[in-house]
């Protein structure tokens, strides 16, 4: 009964959120197709062909891929590429060689997924703000001022939080789409014979009729659903049911009806390409359409540095970026949070991208290349939990993947040409994602290696200890490893010579889920000599908090006084090692430097700051 409850305010809420990137898509789609670097003829035949293509790209793509096949492959409720990362390598133990290959699949999703985050601020708010162009041609030199106004007010605020913000997100996106929908209904109203193009046999002539035009065109036709695969992302914040209740009620129907009516524009005013979408509306609502598209565009943009902010702490988490500053903006929503870093990296590139491309129409070109790859990608990854944890039949699987890979390919090749016209930006943004968040993966393992071989067996060490000087009050060594004895304790005993009378092993892991469950959250192993090994689990979406963690001990018959309790944290330097060793000399120095200006672990797992001793300790990588 809560459920049902619930499910109006959680469609509301996820129009507000998850749709905002294809929602403004009409802004500049139809347009780019026909007026874009790859301009199709404005004729009634290819009007109706293109129309057919963006349809059938909507219901093939975003319909049956995103939100019938893949939306059912959560991770306890959770979706992204990283979640669906998680999942596959959780069922795919006991196969290294594939684990590696989809270990890589997946960042490299992860990493384009930073590259398309740059795009869509700067292309949805410059072709909002690009309809005072539609008003007077004047106004032209202000538009790229207007917009870098407006998306660094958008980065500035969101430090302080967007909670108060979004409450309007859903009321404003909804009020969106139904202008959407009612615009594009009154103007088919006025050529209903645009509806013939829902037939997808006026796709199959285009293509066939046109081979070169319609590949063409593909490279456009795929803006008409980017921000498909952020139905997948953020199904965790909503659920599937939401989700899909908002899409085919209310989302979709507003989009068809707005592309049609675009085309029915077309057909009876070719003229009116320059804009088909500000062309829409009578003259009297053109500033009121470029204030609510405006704001839409903002909405879709929050959406979308929320999402990486997300993705950034999945990537700490799940040990694909170094320790790094996370802030809670609300007190009640867990997944509202801020990262510094990631927040000024997007606002900068951002900048870059308006002042660089000038207008939306340079944009489209890079934007179409991250999300085909990211959505093949998907498409793959999919696939093995279709083998893996569906145990769907291998010719069921063939069929269906091959198919869904037949239109991704096809999208994606018609993308590869758009690279010399700025497709070459997100894919660059993605190279230097992926290394990062590679050499950060191999450099940790590394230095993890080294560790273990430079520790000392456990069993060995309680024997040692019989006459060691014993204190009052508890001693909790951090250590990355289950195993063996922290080198903070070694130098610790080397240079005092004394032990607490409690000495805990604290391991904090981050599990193959999005969130643990408190009772598995902890286990706890009592050693010889008043050791105790303590191994703290948390889920990629969740923060870490020991001492919150260190409470919930009581249940062990262990209880911890702040104030008697010493932390030892291990700070390393990494010193990277001439050549010949497991990773490149670069690469080494890449992961030193990220390892130096790491967050400490003491602000990162919320430990208190008076009650920290830091051992330094060099490594050699």
């Amino acid at each position: 009964m809560h459920e049902r409850q619930a499910m109006p305010a959680l469609t509301v809420a996820a129009i507000g959120v998850v749709f905002g990137d294809i929602g403004t898509s009409p802004l500049y789609a139809l347009k780019e197709i026909f007026n874009g670097h790859h301009p199709i003829p404005v004729t009634p035949d290819n009007i109706l062909g293109v129309l057919s293509l963006v349809f059938w790209a909507i219901m093939i793509m975003v319909t049956i891929k995103y939100v019938l096949i893949i939306m059912r492959a959560d991770n306890r409720g959770e979706g992204g590429s990283l979640a669906l990362l998680s999942l596959v390598i959780e069922n795919a133990k006991g196969n290294p060689r594939l684990t590696w290959v989809i270990s890589l699949l997946g960042i490299f999703a992860a990493a384009l997924f930073y590259g398309d985050s740059m795009i869509t601020p700067a292309i949805s708010v410059l072709s909002a703000v690009e309809g005072l162009e539609i008003i007077t041609p004047d106004l032209k030199p202000y538009v790229v001022p207007i917009t870098l106004v407006i998306l660094s007010g958008l980065f500035f605020i969101q430090k302080h939080g967007t909670g108060a913000v979004g409450m309007l997100f859903g009321p404003v996106m909804v009020c969106w789409f139904a202008i959407l929908g009612v615009l594009g209904a009154i103007e088919i109203a006025q050529h209903p014979s645009v509806l013939v193009a829902l037939s997808p046999l006026y796709a199959i002539d285009f293509v066939v009729a046109h081979p070169r035009l319609s590949f063409l065109a593909l490279g456009s036709v795929i803006l008409a659903v980017t921000g498909g695969e952020a139905l997948y992302t953020d199904m965790g914040h909503f659920g599937r049911p939401p989700i899909r209740l908002a899409w085919f009620g209310f989302v979709m129907p507003a989009l068809v009806l707005n592309y049609f009516g675009q085309g029915a524009l077309l057909l009876n005013e070719p003229a009116a390409i320059q804009s088909p979408f500000f062309h829409l509306g009578p003259s009297w609502a053109l500033i009121p359409m470029v204030v609510l598209a405006t704001l839409a565009t903002v909405i879709a943009s929050q959406a979308v540095i929320s999402g990486a902010f997300s993705v950034a702490r999945q990537a700490v988490q799940m040990g694909l970026l170094p320790r790094m500053q996370i802030i809670h903006t609300s007190g009640r929503e867990e997944g509202q949070i801020y990262v510094p870093f990631t927040n000024w990296t997007l606002y900068l590139a951002v900048v870059a991208l308006v002042v660089g491309f000038q207008n939306s129409s340079n944009l489209a070109a890079a934007y179409g290349i991250a999300v085909t790859t990211t959505m093949l990608i998907d498409t793959i990854l999919v696939a093995f939990v279709m083998v893996l944890l569906w145990k769907w039949n291998l010719m069921v699987v063939a069929l269906v993947v091959g198919s869904l890979l037949v239109v991704d390919i096809a999208f994606f090749s018609a993308n590869i040409i758009k690279i010399p016209e700025g497709g070459w930006f997100p894919i660059a943004m993605a190279l230097v994602s992926f290394t990062v968040l590679t050499t950060w993966r191999r450099g940790r393992r590394l230095l993890l290696d080294e560790m273990a071989r430079q520790t000392f067996p456990l069993i060995d060490f309680l024997g040692t200890i019989g006459d060691v000087y014993r204190i009052h009050g508890t001693s909790i060594f951090m250590t990355s490893s289950k195993e063996g004895v922290p080198s903070a304790l070694l130098h610790n005993l080397k240079h005092n010579q004394v032990l607490h009378e409690r000495v805990v092993l604290l391991t904090v892991q981050t599990a193959n889920t999005p969130f643990v469950n408190d009772l598995d959250r902890i286990y706890l192993h009592r050693l010889d000599q008043g050791f105790i090994r303590v191994i703290v689990r948390y889920g990629f979406m969740e923060n870490p908090d020991v001492p919150a963690a260190l409470e919930q001990c009581a249940r062990f018959g262990e209880t911890f006084d702040m104030m008697e309790t010493t932390f030892y944290v291990a700070r390393e330097t990494v010193i990277p090692r001439i050549p010949g060793r497991d990773i490149a000399p670069w690469r080494a120095r890449l992961f030193a430097l990220m390892s130096k200006n790491a967050t400490s672990a003491t602000d990162f797992f919320k430990i208190p700051t008076n009650r920290v001793v830091e051992l330094g300790t060099q490594l050699v990588l």
